[in-house]
């Protein structure tokens, strides 16, 4: 589906498709239907209107985030600590850190800055590549639609280097989604001889780019093992009255996982 935009030319539109098919752009038009019917079938009518309503409402709940994290993305752990131990020794290995956005302005530094999930992927990475000694590859341009500016890799590696004091090996400057972070990261690494790649992503990420990785390295012909060091995993959820209520919180995780479902379904 992703090649097929890309022939058809629109891709630039992407975010404006994704945003008409998620929550609660659909419940809104199942109320519209319901409201249309009330002149002739009333019963349906606030049938229709009850589901549109209960689908808004719920798609802002925490609970129904925990559920479709578990329903529609398989579930990722993190690493242990002798697994990460076993990366210290690995030879030619090297850390990917996928990007999550950038803002062009964050006023308060004068300069473009990465979102806060950018950042803490990008932290975590760091802090991986401590523990192991491993190099890191930030990978992440500009998103579909995007205006000429500088990528979200060129302003990771200014972070990286800046913020935490420690540069990055490389960057990858060119990619707009997950599926163009894997292929050119690993056409980048293959240059370098690297046998191992450690992708660095949050858990409701990973699935999504462990997909796109293994075409990639599919693609390639090249004989990569991938391992997952997924981050920002949530601990066992156990509900409570506040959770069906709806909060800003339950909506960003709801639209997140169906973020990444859709994601797949297209290869995005």
């Amino acid at each position: 589906m992703n090649d097929f935009f890309l022939w058809l030319g629109i891709d630039a539109w992407r975010p404006a498709l994704t945003a008409l098919l998620m929550p609660p752009v659909p419940f809104l038009v199942i109320v519209l239907i319901g409201a249309r019917l009330f002149s002739r079938h009333r019963v349906r009518a606030w049938l229709v209107l009850l589901i549109g309503c209960l689908g808004i409402w719920a798609m802002c709940t925490q609970a129904a985030g925990y559920a479709l994290t578990h329903w529609l993305l398989p579930p990722t752990r993190s690493l242990t600590p002798n697994e990460i131990g076993d990366l210290k020794k690995a030879p030619r290995t090297a850390i990917v850190v996928l990007g999550a956005g950038h803002r062009d302005l964050a006023p308060e530094y004068g300069v473009s800055d990465l979102q806060s999930m950018g950042v803490e992927r990008l932290r975590f990475g760091i802090w991986l590549s401590r523990q192991t000694e491993l190099p890191i590859l930030f990978t992440g341009g500009r998103a579909h639609g995007s205006a000429p500016g500088q990528s979200e890799a060129e302003i990771a590696a200014r972070t990286a280097e800046r913020d935490f004091g420690r540069p990055l090996r490389w960057t990858e400057s060119e990619s707009r989604d997950t599926r163009e972070n894997a292929l050119r990261s690993v056409a980048l690494l293959r240059t370098e001889s690297i046998e191992r790649i450690v992708i660095v992503t949050h858990g409701y990420h990973m699935p999504r780019a462990l997909d796109n990785f293994r075409k990639a390295v599919s693609q390639g012909g090249a004989n990569v093992q991938l391992v997952a060091a997924p981050m920002g995993i949530s601990p066992w959820f156990r509900p409570r009255f506040i959770d069906f209520l709806p909060t800003r919180s339950g909506y960003n995780q709801v639209g997140l996982v169906l973020h990444e479902f859709f994601g797949r379904l297209i290869g995005a």
